[in-house]
């Protein structure tokens, strides 16, 4: 009959060495910085439609990761809306991507919190960890090429008008 024998001198698989394979194989989440190209997307706004990053090549575009739980995003949304109002028709584009587990738990935010601007969803998260979002809301703003040029983590009042500033400078560049 075997015995086991507990000895502190065996050699074990060491944890470091199974986590150094698991790091070997599993994606590691890049925060996306300015001066990168935006990850590619394409997902499904409310009526099933899919909007992709790549046929929004040549305009300015603007990124915002947000949630029905945010309350940060329940600030962005009419100061998102009166940037795509204004910006609108010299080609720029607001793409908010609701990363919520429920569609329901979004359409109820939507409800309370209306969106004048293109909004897709992403409940299996992909884009967000694509992006390396580390905190609701989070915004990139995309410049014609599909690089990254400024990234904003949360929605700070007193950063609006930098970030109007921003692109309105990437708008009338995109005209030249």
């Amino acid at each position: 009959m075997a015995r086991f024998v507990h000895n502190a001198n065996v050699m074990r698989p060491p944890i470091l060495l199974l986590f150094a394979a698991f790091l070997a194989i599993a994606p590691i989440a890049h925060a996306i910085e300015a001066g990168e190209a935006a990850p590619a997307f394409s997902l499904p706004n409310a009526k099933g439609e899919a909007i992709g990053l790549d046929k929004l090549r040549g305009k300015v575009v603007y990124v915002d990761f947000w949630a029905s739980w945010c309350g940060p995003c329940r600030r962005s949304f009419p100061w998102m809306n009166e940037m795509q109002q204004k910006y609108g028709p010299r080609g720029f584009v607001i793409v908010g991507i609701n990363v919520d587990k429920k569609r329901t738990d979004a359409d109820r935010f939507l409800g309370q919190n209306p969106a004048n601007f293109t909004v897709v969803f992403d409940e299996a998260g992909t884009t967000p960890s694509a992006f390396g979002v580390k905190g609701m809301p989070s915004s990139y703003l995309i410049d014609g090429r599909g690089q990254v040029t400024f990234v904003e983590r949360g929605f700070l009042d007193e950063h609006k008008a930098e970030l109007e500033q921003r692109i309105a400078a990437l708008v009338a560049a995109a005209k030249n």
